[in-house]
């Protein structure tokens, strides 16, 4: 299969991915704020398909299961496309700069995980802001980090587990 269909399948299902996904979680807003279901399969595509499509699919995701299942909630899914479309840029090009061991796929994760979540942060201030709220650090940090624990940490296991499976099939973006 040609390269550019390629990706293009990999990330038609890693799109397919992010709208299935969270009703794992029984469209339970507090359960999908604390797994990010819709954060896995873009990162994978990061991974799979390199920067463009990665951010493409980041961006589409959350934006697209708004105007089809009305989650996430607006205007909460305008930083979150921003906040994914990051996560997949992000992961990629670290993922291609530092190299496909796998210190460097957590390397690459990681840094996509921080690089994400300060765009989320940035766009929240300026949604929150155009609506005429402010976004204090306190709410930052809880949406960010401290709610986010377990998803964090369902990423830090499965995400590297699911690259070095992909890259030993010969899938990844290389």
């Amino acid at each position: 299969m040609k390269d550019s269909v390629k990706k293009l399948v990999y990330a038609a299902v890693c799109l397919a991915l992010c709208l299935v996904l969270p009703f794992l979680t029984g469209q339970i807003p507090q359960i999908g704020s604390m797994l990010l279901p819709m954060h896995l399969p873009v990162l994978l595509c990061g991974y799979l398909c390199g920067w463009k499509w990665g951010a493409a699919v980041g961006f589409a995701a959350p934006l697209l299961r708004h105007l089809l299942f009305h989650m996430p909630p607006m205007p909460g899914a305008i930083s979150m496309a921003f906040e994914m479309a990051a996560y997949g840029l992000i992961v990629a090009i670290l993922y291609r700069k530092l190299g496909k061991k796998l210190p460097a796929i957590y390397l690459s994760l990681i840094g996509a995980m921080i690089g994400g979540r300060i765009v989320w942060g940035a766009a929240q201030m300026v949604v929150m802001g155009i609506n005429g709220n402010n976004f204090p650090m306190k709410a930052f940090w809880a949406g960010a980090v401290t709610n986010a624990v377990p998803g964090i940490v369902l990423q830090l296991i499965l995400v590297p587990l699911i690259v070095a499976a992909l890259q030993k099939a010969k899938l990844t973006d290389d």
